[in-house]
Parts: C-alpha cells; structure tokens; sequence
C-alpha cells in the first residue's frame, strides 16, 4: 500500500530531534536488528536465499493473521476510523516485527551516519537523508543547526570532530537553545511519534479508499455490472476480501 513520503513533512519535530539523538550517540540501533541473528551459524547460497524466505513468509502471515481479525473501516475523514487503523497497523508492526516509520527514518540514519568522523559531513549527510524522503524542514531548524556549527568551528578555528567531546559539548548546548527556541522537548517525542503514525494512517486509508473506488469504477463498466450502484468504501469489510 504505497503513500507519498511528502505527507510526512510535518514530521520535522521528530527528525530535529531525533538526528540530534543520534547525534550524540545516545541511541543504539534497535536490539532487533540484531539479537535474532546474533546466534545463527554462518550461512550461504541455497541456505540464506531460504531463511531469507522463511523470514519473510511468516512477517506475511503473521501480518494477514491479524488483518483477518480486525474491522478496518475505509474512512480517512473519521479520526475514530484512523486511529483504529493506525492501532490495527501497530499491532501487525509489534507481531511481525516490523519497523514503524519514525524507526526506519532512525535506522537510515544511524546505519548511514555511524562512520562519519566529522559533525558538517554528519549534518549534511542528514540534509540529504530528510530530501531523499520528500521531508520538508518548515521550521527552518536545519539551516539554524549549520548556523550553529558554523559559530563552533568559528571558535575553534577547525573543523568539528564527532570525538571532540568538549566541542560536541558545546554544540549540544547550541542545539538545546534551538529547541527551546522553536519549543520541542526530547521528552515529546513518543507524543510526535503518534502524531506522525496516525498522518501516515489517514494518508494510507486515502490512499486506500482512492484504490477501492477506482476498482469499484472499472468493475461497473463491465456489462453484468453497469446497472449495479456503487457503494461506499467504508461501507466494506476488508476482512471478506482477503
């Protein structure tokens, strides 16, 4: 179920917030990522392409299991609808083990930002990342970040080193008075994270009911069809079609 990554430009709370996190090295890559691998002998050819496989066959189940069970309500207008789907999609990410969308931004950023030594390269790096994923920074906080890099490294007459502990220091703070300034606390950001989960549910659910409308329109200009009324999309039970 596709959905443009645009619709998560007010997602800019958790990106500032979160690079910023990242940035000091405070928080690990998901244990996930890692821990169901850590014991697992080393494999190749045939043997991965099929765990690979096994892997992937049980998140599908897994997922279809639960979207069997649960009532999805085509909706996007009714925050109730959204909120259901976005619980229903959290449930199908915690069973299947699957990342939600605030943990993939994390993950792209610490998997491609780890081994860089120097705080612009770092910084530019994230600048990247956040165009590549169609986010916008609205609140202009990335260009206040460079703006405050450029007056640490003015004062330390060299580049800044992500080891420097006592330049970082000093950047850190920097960064805390720009959060202060556009008023984001580290510790909103399970409430930013919702936020952003229940955006990407309604622009799925949109997205979803685009869909079962345009199925809809191409089914009633078959003949047995055209003088069959269309119904509405949350009028249909997701859970007889798969």
């Amino acid at each position: 179920m596709a959905f443009s990554s645009r619709l998560l430009s007010k997602s800019k709370q958790i990106q500032f917030c979160g690079s910023q996190i990242t940035f000091q090295q405070t928080h690990a890559i998901p244990a996930r990522c890692f821990a169901k691998q850590a014991d697992r002998p080393a494999l190749k050819g045939d043997e991965m392409l099929k765990g690979i496989f096994i892997e992937v066959k049980n998140k599908f189940e897994t997922a279809m299991g639960i979207l069997r069970k649960e009532k999805i309500t085509i909706d996007p207008e009714d925050p109730a609808a959204v909120a259901q789907y976005a619980k229903v999609m959290k449930t199908v990410r915690e069973k299947a083990d699957l990342f939600s969308e605030s943990q993939r931004i994390q993950f792209t950023i610490q998997s491609r930002t780890q081994d860089i030594p120097d705080a612009r390269s770092y910084l530019l790096t994230l600048k990247e990342i956040r165009i590549k994923r169609g986010l916008t920074d609205e609140l202009g906080a990335e260009a206040m970040m460079f703006d405050a890099l450029e007056k640490v490294e003015k004062e330390l007459k060299k580049p800044l080193m992500r080891n420097d502990k006592k330049g970082m220091a000093v950047l850190m703070a920097e960064f805390d008075k720009i959060n202060k300034k556009l008023g984001i606390r580290k510790e909103d950001l399970p409430k930013y994270e919702e936020q952003l989960e229940l955006k990407i549910a309604k622009a799925q659910l949109e997205e979803l009911k685009k869909d079962t409308l345009e199925a809809m329109e191409t089914q009633k200009k078959r003949e047995e069809f055209k003088d069959e009324e269309m119904v509405s999309p949350k009028s249909l039970d997701i859970r007889n079609f798969i």
